[in-house]
Order: C-alpha cells, then sequence, then structure tokens
C-alpha cells in the first residue's frame, strides 16, 4: 500500500507571515522542516505527502514549493492565493505552471464573515481553479457548513476536499453539537461530490483523545462519505499539541482496522492520490 499523508505542514516563524501563531508557544512557534518530518514517516512507512499552507501569502506557497523541490516526498503543494484580487489570476496561473502546485486554501475559519466564501467578488477564483483543474481544500467549522453547501451547490465541478472533517467541536459536550456536525457532514455527503480529510481531530479537544472518545466522530464521516471519498492527513506539526505523528498514525489505523484492505488502502493513500492527482 502506497501511504499518503494528505495534510501537513512545514513553517519557519521568523518568516514572519503566519498571524494565527501564538507567541512563545513551546510546540508550534519553532520551525519546522523535512528534518523533524523524518522520524515520523520512518515509523509509519508513509512516502508521500502533500503539504499545505500556514500563511496567507503567496511568499509562504513559493516558500512551500522550494521545499518541495528539494523534498521527495513531498508529492504536491496545496497554497493560497488572495481571492479578493481578481488580478491574482495571473499569480494562479504562475503557481499552476510548478509540477507540484496542486492548489489553495483560504484560511475561511479566520475570517470575521463566515459567508465570506459566498461573496460576488471572490466567484472569479472558483471558476479559474475549475478551469485549471486545481484543488479546493475547504477549510472551517461547524457553523461555516451552511455556507460550504451553497458554494458547492453553485460550483459543482470544483475538486473540494474539506479539512479536518471540518473541525467538530469535540470539547463541546453539548449533544447539539454533534448532532449538528453530524447532520452538516450528512448533507454535504450527499449533496456534493466532496472528499473530506481524517485528520485535525485530536486538536478539537482540549485533552488527548482515547480511541472510544473519537470513534463516534470518525464512524461518522467514514459512513457519510465512504472510504472512496476519505483521506488521512496528519496536521504536522499541530498534531503535537496532541499526540505525535505514529501515534496518531496507529489510532487511526485502529480506528479503520474494521474496514477491509480495499478500504483501508483507500484512506491511507489510494483517495489523495486520485483527488489530488499525484
Amino acid at each position: 500500500m502506497d501511504r499518503i499523508d494528505a495534510h501537513h505542514h512545514f513553517w519557519q516563524p521568523a518568516r514572519g507571515d503566519y498571524g494565527w501563531m501564538p507567541p512563545d508557544d513551546p510546540v508550534l512557534t519553532r520551525p519546522y522542516g523535512p528534518a523533524e518530518l523524518a522520524p515520523g514517516l520512518a515509523a509509519t512507512g508513509v512516502t508521500r505527502t502533500v503539504l499545505v499552507q500556514a500563511a496567507p501569502s503567496v511568499a509562504e506557497t513559493e516558500y512551500m514549493l522550494g521545499l518541495a523541490d528539494a523534498t521527495p516526498h513531498v508529492a504536491g503543494v496545496v497554497g493560497w492565493i488572495d481571492f479578493e484580487r481578481p488580478d491574482s489570476r495571473a499569480e494562479l496561473e504562475r503557481l499552476a505552471r510548478h509540477p507540484k502546485f496542486l492548489g489553495v486554501r483560504p484560511m475561511i475559519q479566520d475570517l470575521p464573515d463566515d459567508g465570506w466564501m459566498l461573496r460576488d467578488e471572490v466567484q472569479w477564483a472558483y471558476r479559474a481553479l475549475v478551469e485549471m483543474d486545481l484543488s479546493f481544500d475547504a477549510l472551517g467549522f461547524p457553523r461555516h457548513i451552511p455556507y460550504f453547501r451553497r458554494l458547492l451547490d453553485r460550483h459543482p465541478d470544483l475538486r473540494v476536499v474539506l479539512d479536518h472533517g471540518l473541525k467538530p467541536q469535540i470539547r463541546d459536550p453539548a449533544p447539539a453539537a454533534f448532532d449538528d456536525w453530524t447532520a452538516g457532514i450528512s448533507a454535504l455527503a450527499r449533496d456534493s461530490h466532496a472528499t473530506i480529510k481524517l485528520s485535525g481531530l485530536l486538536t478539537e479537544a482540549d485533552t488527548p483523545l482515547e480511541d472510544d472518545a473519537l470513534r463516534p466522530y470518525t464512524d461518522h464521516i467514514l459512513a457519510a462519505f465512504g472510504a472512496a471519498r476519505v483521506m488521512w492527513g496528519s496536521d504536522w506539526p499541530v498534531l503535537r499539541l496532541r499526540a505525535e505523528y505514529a501515534d496518531w498514525y496507529a489510532q487511526a489505523c485502529r480506528l479503520t482496522a474494521h474496514l477491509d484492505a480495499t478500504d483501508q488502502a483507500q484512506i491511507f493513500g489510494g483517495t489523495a492520490a486520485r483527488f489530488y492527482r499525484l
């Protein structure tokens, strides 16, 4: 089985464009690059990875493409462009000429307007992604689900992957929070061709999660989307707030152990390879 990590980051805080990063955090606020990830890849047998943007700048995308050029396991890069500037199409066309450029991810979860993705002035970007056969990583919270549903209705040919299971609020014990998320995930699975990442779940809780606490979420993702539309990702090094690389990989293997070998192969490689055109 070709094991693919569909979502991880490299960063250098000294670059100065990671506005979300807490100052002096002992886990996050330090450089992470291929050398730091190498032990995790060796321990799990992951052979290819997708490197995803962590800063809202084209400069960071170019930085990642440079790392990808020098790092054989990085099969592709999900970058960023400014959706609010139509003249960014020229930058998108330029980036798309790089053989490892896969698509883009606006940082929707950080924007003050939950419905930003539906604004008229950003629709050009989705049309351009479809025209260039580039992917769109949808980064948001459960409250964004109604807007993503409208977006996917509007652009049915857009290749979309929902990052981190759309971040169910596992730290919120209220049954309504789980029910709202499950209903939204089911609707997105039923009414669109989107895929979804089995990633980023551990950091939606305030403490490390045992399998039994996580299983209701992973089971729902698998039931709603099916293995052929689910891809595993580490979300490393953000993951390190709760677990190490090999630990999350092992936990994800346990949580999918009830599936047959074909489905497991889709989740841990096949879906990402197909969606991202790797």
